[in-house]
């Protein structure tokens, strides 16, 4: 007899708690093996496929996409065993494929999952087989119910007098807490999602009714309050993030101008010389790793538990990249020991990883300082804001030709503006203001840089 097991979303590390789900890769029917992606969700830091640790057929799904989900959450119930192997055999017989019945305890891709098996899926036709219910079936029947059911029903408010009796068709916690904290009555709903499954959209929908049925002979339409972007996701994970680093950083800011004509005719001269093209970023970054081996207290953190300063042995230097997400910072590891071109190689590649939304979220922590170029975006300055719970960041401008005076004449030259914001806590002016003016005669006499190599 088949035992039906139900995946919860799991624990997606680096502190992530929720996740939304993008694209199902299974539908109910089909056939699964061990470790078989079976849905993409996103991340406030990463797009991840999520690979199911049971084999055999999928009774259930939980959540549309576009839905957001806690960790913890049912994902999908899976039918494995005997039973669910005479459900195959009866849509697909002669087919010779069975589903695994066994858990490989892997929860996401990339993260030690085996890829060599290649997934294989079937779909149980219509009338062979009667998907198995969840076990948690009497608590919660609507939530076992197979997504590919009903056509969904239109959005609407049900009367006060047809309020629904016996549980509520909800999955989601999260619709359950927009109801909660806006005094809806999920009983009053009549849900838009299969089998009558209340959607978020349908509590939406809920919260602007009354205020249409208060007023239905107003003469004039209320004024709307502005378009509102919820702050979740991506954007909400920034926005925690930063909050938190102007809330517990005392953090100052320190700039100066530099002439990089020098260092622009240094990386001309290397591109010239063949072999794979040298970037600015990257001759910045390897200015940055020397500056921080001779003042090593701008690569640390703060300890507020222990009440400690912790210098760090290794620098893991993250970059800005701004996305069609929005903006992230992914990590190079162990930056000190590579060099300019390997470092050229390293932001290429996490830089396209990112644009698609494949960064892993491992990718874009641990960082221990940040480099960003914002003079991408046409801009010559900027007091970035540290990248907690780090100790600095290096902030660098546009490099434009600007009146200069070199060797005592006024010249046109190639001027760019280093800003350093950096934890009052782990050093005072000097420090920051040394590390500053080091990287800048670095780039104004690229040969300063070979003293450190």
């Amino acid at each position: 007899m088949a035992q039906v097991m139900e995946f919860k979303l799991p624990d997606l590390g680096e502190g992530l708690t929720e996740a939304e789900i993008v694209r199902w890769l299974v539908a109910v029917g089909d056939v699964v093996a061990v470790d078989q992606p079976v849905v993409e969700v996103e991340t406030a830091k990463a797009m991840v496929e999520v690979p199911c640790p049971y084999g055999g057929v999928v009774t259930a799904r939980f959540g549309e996409e576009g839905t957001e989900l806690p960790v913890g959450a049912p994902l999908i119930t899976v039918a494995v065993g005997a039973g669910a192997a005479d459900a195959v055999a009866v849509a697909g017989a002669g087919e010779g494929t069975e589903p695994e019945a066994s858990g490989s305890g892997n929860v996401l891709v990339g993260y030690g999952t085996d890829h060599s098996r290649p997934a294989r899926r079937r779909r149980v036709r219509p009338g062979s087989a009667a998907p198995a219910p969840a076990p948690a079936a009497a608590s919660r029947p609507v939530a076992a119910a197979p997504v590919a059911a009903a056509a969904p029903a239109p959005v609407a408010v049900a009367a006060p007098a047809a309020l629904v009796t016996g549980p509520v068709p909800v999955i989601s916690p999260l619709v359950r807490k927009l109801a909660r904290d806006h005094g809806i009555d999920l009983r009053a709903l009549r849900g838009s999602g299969p089998e009558g499954l209340i959607l978020r959209a349908d509590v939406e929908a809920a919260l602007k009714a009354p205020a249409a049925a208060a007023a239905p002979a107003a003469a004039a339409p209320v004024a709307a309050a502005g378009e509102r972007i919820p702050l979740k996701g991506l954007r909400g994970a920034v926005a925690d993030k930063l909050s938190r680093s102007r809330r517990e950083i005392p953090d100052a800011t320190c700039w100066v101008d530099a002439d990089a004509t020098e260092l622009m005719a240094a990386r001309a001269a290397m591109n010239a010389a063949g072999g794979p093209k040298v970037s600015v970023l990257a001759l910045l970054a390897r200015i940055c790793t020397a500056a921080l081996a001779r003042y090593p207290e701008l690569n640390s953190t703060v300890d507020l538990a222990a009440n400690e300063i912790v210098r760090l042995p290794a620098v893991h230097l993250g970059f800005a990249a701004q996305t069609e997400r929005g903006l992230v910072v992914p990590v190079v590891r162990d930056a000190q020991g590579r060099s300019a071109e390997s470092l050229t190689a390293e932001f290429a590649r996490m830089t396209e990883l990112a644009r698609t939304g494949k960064l892993a979220p491992s990718d874009l922590t641990g960082g221990t300082f940040t480099l960003n170029n914002y003079g991408v975006f046409g801009v010559d300055g900027s007091t970035p804001i540290i990248n907690h719970p780090e100790a600095a960041m290096l902030g660098v401008g546009r490099i434009v030709p600007k009146p200069w005076v070199h060797q005592g004449e006024l010249a046109v030259r190639q001027v760019v503006q280093l800003s350093l914001t950096f934890d009052h806590r782990v050093c005072d002016g000097g420090a920051a203001g040394g590390f500053l003016r080091y990287v800048a005669d670095c780039v104004e006499s690229p040969a300063v840089l070979l003293r450190s190599l």
